[in-house]
């Protein structure tokens, strides 16, 4: 039986033409679903989801993949040091996050062939290829949605406004945002609520402090001159475009007439030595917002911890704006800049889930869209004096912890440099497939775009064995 995945509001509607010819041609892949996975390991064990991405191509061998008798020329300037879980030894400039590693899963064997940051940014936010493999194409409507624009149309928040809220954002490659961080062929109403630095005020949407002058009744008929205004305009219209912002509209005034929701916003709610934990900078007080948005009941929220992908070119002396595009320069930029950042902020947000319980049912993945190659040297057209790495797609390493995942394991493996994976090798479509599995969601379900196409959940499998039991 093929198993569909609609929303309340589409699910007593009958079926049309297409739909029915759409489940035919997708007989094969519905009846993969059928065959009970949902007795796997680690099936909706996540009650939200929170996704750590590294602009820029974090490496691998100079952070969770070290190695360490590899020759002068792979091996990494910085020594290794051990870790909470015996034998499983990181970078040196780790310290705090070498401390927590049973409490989460280092996945050593992602791979894919994607070489370059848009398109591979697009591969990492949507568990889809881009057609243009290996460019840096511009957002279209076209695109694949991302994942939290996936997770609204099928299963839309109960607790929030908003399913998906994207924050320290959009990501930037080099300089214009990457692809796969919308709403693509979807529509604008499903996009997520995106927010850049949210350092920048005590109260990250100063917009959402309702003015002493607006009471209630004022705001209510505001919103009813509006919901008016925009009725008529839509029967004359009929355009989706219309549609798509009385929507957005919607969540602005259901945002504004909660105090809880607009607190979940409120950083200074939090005590000072939790925010100085997790760092005082846009990187770190990201991290926190997300685990307040998770804890107010958003399902899935993307922290971009560096919002460009290679900030450093233009201003090598603000941290706040590297990124891991390392090309040149690598281990001064690793080690005073992007590594004690990277530590400080991630260790904070693990051990706060943790503490507060969280950590039980909450999905984390921290994941870049590719690693560095094994190989040291000078890039001329680069900015910088010293050696860095190139891109490599064929190995690299990902963190996951929460709802289920091993505490204390490492998932495949590389080769003796590192630029190559060995056992279990995996892809960013199988990470697409494990979140939404974790999530409670069949990934082999389908939903439908506003044609009503039918296109699968995700592209990939879900990893049962990054899960206990």
């Amino acid at each position: 039986m093929l198993c569909w995945l609609l929303p309340e509001s589409e699910a007593g509607k009958g079926m049309s033409r297409r739909m029915w010819l759409g489940m035919m041609g997708w007989g094969a892949l519905g009846a993969v679903a059928a065959k009970g996975e949902k007795q796997g390991k680690g099936f909706g064990i996540a009650k939200r989801a929170i996704v750590v991405f590294c602009n820029g191509g974090q490496s691998h061998i100079d952070t969770w993949d070290p190695k360490p008798d590899a020759p002068d020329g792979v091996r990494s300037e910085f020594k290794t040091i051990q870790t909470a879980v015996a034998g499983t030894n990181v970078t040196e400039h780790l310290p705090h996050l070498a401390k927590l590693t049973d409490k989460f899963t280092i996945l050593r064997s992602v791979s894919h062939d994607d070489l370059d940051h848009g398109s591979a940014t697009y591969l990492s936010l949507t568990g889809v290829f881009h057609p243009r493999k290996s460019s840096n194409p511009p957002p279209s409507p076209n695109d694949y949605p991302t994942l939290g624009a996936v997770l609204k149309r099928v299963r839309p928040a109960t607790k929030f406004p908003h399913t998906a809220i994207h924050l320290n954002a959009p990501a930037i490659i080099p300089t214009l945002p990457a692809p796969g961080q919308n709403g693509g062929f979807l529509g604008r109403e499903f996009e997520p609520l995106v927010l850049g630095d949210v350092y920048e005020s005590p109260v990250v949407m100063p917009s959402l402090e309702r003015l002493p002058e607006l009471p209630p009744v004022r705001l209510s008929a505001r919103k009813s001159l509006l919901e008016a205004m925009d009725s008529y305009r839509l029967q004359q219209e009929k355009s989706p475009q219309y549609s798509a912002m009385s929507h957005l509209y919607d969540q602005a005034f259901e945002l504004l007439d909660s105090p809880r929701n607009r607190a979940a916003f409120d950083l200074e709610k939090e005590p000072e030595a939790l925010r100085r934990r997790y760092g005082l900078h846009r990187s770190g007080q990201a991290c926190l917002l997300a685990r307040r948005l998770a804890e107010a009941g958003v399902p899935l929220v993307t922290v971009m911890f560096n919002h460009s992908g290679r900030g450093q070119d233009k201003e090598p002396t603000t941290t706040d704006v590297y990124g891991w595009d390392t090309h040149n320069d690598i281990f001064p930029s690793l080690k005073n800049h992007l590594l004690p950042r990277f530590d400080h902020s991630l260790s904070a947000l693990i051990t706060d889930l943790d503490e507060r319980g969280m950590l039980d049912d909450t999905l984390l993945i921290c994941l870049g869209e590719f690693g560095r190659a094994p190989r040291i040297a000078l890039e001329p057209g680069f900015a910088g004096n010293s050696p860095g790495r190139k891109h490599w797609a064929g190995a690299y390493s990902v963190l996951l912890a929460g709802a289920g995942v091993s505490r204390g394991a490492v998932f495949g493996s590389t080769d003796r440099l590192g630029g190559r994976v060995e056992t279990a090798r995996v892809s960013p479509c199988d990470l697409a497939a494990t979140l939404f599995w974790s999530l409670g969601l069949d990934p082999h379900s389908l939903y439908l775009d506003p044609t009503s196409r039918p296109f699968p959940l995700a592209h990939g499998q879900p990893l049962f064995g990054l899960f206990d039991g």
